[in-house]
């Protein structure tokens, strides 16, 4: 059986960039697990404004930056950042962008109301990573996003860079954790979500209706090889979902060691 060598990591949180949580510490451990294990792994985050650049050492790498991603007819300049957790030898690069990514909190602001142009955030996030591992010339085995912040990565990557050498091949596993958000998406996310390769008919989890976590969710699914459930409960529609649609499924793994079963699963996808 074909082993997977290198992994992509795109995580909503990392640990110690924002406090721990669920996501955040599995986003900090699971990569130094599998790279433990002998594969090559990259690691991206959002560049959030509570993530503190000279504590944690971050830079600008300039060969990366400098492009451009046009949502909804208008440029957002693309800067990438890079740090290293040490004790782990691990690089983590920053999707980062003054509209989207320069205020103090992370999904909501200090009252808890959820920022409005989160569905904004997440779809520059992700085309972030996407275009940022193409000027690295990497070319991943496995894409594992973690968070919901990471739902579109399926989607652009099964449509939009299906194509692309550097994505042709790869497989991708979904983790649904316990992080539902609150308010939902406006109604011109579908409408924002389409590039070439990506058309309304792919979107439609989300087009006129409530896009809401689960929608979020199960339009990640639809365009995932494998999917985690990263929690001890999720929502169970959720779960229904990935049933329904007979997608390879890892339930819940308890034991410390789950990133044996992690990586087993990734073998299992390729």
């Amino acid at each position: 059986m074909k082993k997977v060598n290198k992994v992509l990591y795109i995580s909503q949180e990392i640990f110690p960039y924002l406090p721990e949580s669920e996501i955040a510490n599995m986003g900090r451990y699971l990569p130094q697990a599998v790279q433990d294990r002998n594969k090559e792994t990259r690691t991206f985050m959002p560049k959030f404004g509570a993530v503190n650049e000279r504590r944690n050492q971050l830079h600008e790498v300039i060969r990366l930056s400098g492009m451009n991603l046009i949502i909804d007819d208008t440029d957002h300049p693309l800067i990438i950042k890079v740090a290293s957790i040490q004790a782990a030898r691990m690089q983590v690069y920053f999707i980062d962008n003054e509209d989207y990514f320069h205020r103090k909190n992370t999904i909501a602001d200090e009252n808890g109301e959820e920022y409005e142009d989160n569905d904004e955030r997440t779809i520059f996030f992700v085309r972030g990573v996407m275009e940022t591992v193409k000027k690295l010339r990497w070319t991943p085995d496995i894409i594992h996003c973690q968070g919901w912040m990471t739902a579109l990565a399926p989607l652009y990557i099964k449509k939009a860079y299906n194509q692309d050498p550097f994505f042709k091949h790869s497989k991708v596993v979904y983790s649904v954790f316990d992080d539902e958000f609150k308010k939902p998406f406006r109604s011109l996310f579908a409408e924002r979500l389409l590039l070439e390769g990506i058309e309304k008919k792919h979107v439609l989890q989300v087009k006129d209706k409530v896009i809401d976590y689960v929608a979020l969710s199960k339009l990640a699914i639809d365009f995932s090889d494998g999917v985690i459930q990263s929690s001890s409960r999720i929502n169970q529609n959720i779960v229904d979902y990935v049933k329904e649609k007979k997608i390879k499924y890892l339930p819940y793994v308890q034991n410390e060691d789950y990133a044996d079963d992690y990586v087993r699963f990734y073998d299992s996808l390729v």
